[in-house]
């Protein structure tokens, strides 16, 4: 399933979803631009963590591997975040993606602490953001485009969308573990980071939450 909208419009201007987005494709065009030094560049501040350093907890959030990679991510806090932003204010939303993708990071270097692979992405976060809007908007429909034998676009109801989301990435976590050889988890998906950025997403949306702005009042006026 590949969501392309929600049907949410927003309160407010996501400012800071927009500069995340911006960021993180601004950033991986520059590391596209690097060539073959870019692998010095993901070492320098990606998240390795048999070198653990928390500076690097953060910037490896905006680092990310490919096209797919950065898009996907992109895609997903594009349609989820600016409604998250909207109940949290900026501020409180920009610290919430940030805590998630710490969260999620840290979650997924406990998989393989001695591990000399970098970790980036910002796929913790966004799991985070997805969580959030697990708990704000359950009764929310996602615009999801279904590429089987016959692409069909059809409405989705967000708890249902994002459930069944957080449960592949968690088969996939368990599955990961199982086949795990020399230490290290199979495959390059950071499974335990997307389940534990949701986990704490659901969690964290209590404390970052405006309660102000649930009321209908407050979704009413355009003043």
């Amino acid at each position: 399933m590949i969501p392309l909208r929600d049907v949410i419009p927003s309160r407010t201007t996501p400012y800071v979803t927009i500069a995340l987005v911006v960021a993180n494709v601004l950033v991986f065009l520059y590391e596209f631009s690097l060539g073959p030094s870019v692998k010095e560049f993901l070492f320098t501040f990606g998240l390795v963590p048999a070198l653990f350093s928390w500076p690097t907890v953060v910037t490896s959030m905006f680092l990310h591997g490919g096209f797919l990679h950065v898009g996907g991510n992109m895609l997903y806090l594009w349609i989820f975040g600016d409604n998250v932003e909207d109940r949290m204010g900026h501020g409180r939303f920009l610290t919430f993606y940030v805590l998630c993708g710490t969260a999620a990071a840290l979650a997924q270097m406990l998989t393989s602490p001695d591990s000399t692979v970098p970790m980036v992405g910002a796929s913790g976060a966004v799991a985070g953001v997805m969580g959030a809007y697990f708990v704000l908007y359950p009764h929310s429909r996602i615009v999801t485009l279904l590429p089987f034998i016959f692409i069909q676009i059809v409405e989705v109801p967000a708890v249902f969308f994002l459930g069944i989301w957080f449960v592949m990435q968690l088969l996939s976590g368990v599955g990961s573990i199982a086949t795990a050889t020399g230490g290290e988890p199979a495959g390059g998906i950071a499974f335990w980071a997307h389940v534990a950025g949701f986990a704490a997403g659901i969690v964290g949306v209590f404390v970052f939450r405006r309660p102000q702005r649930q009321r209908v009042e407050w979704w009413n006026d355009r003043t």
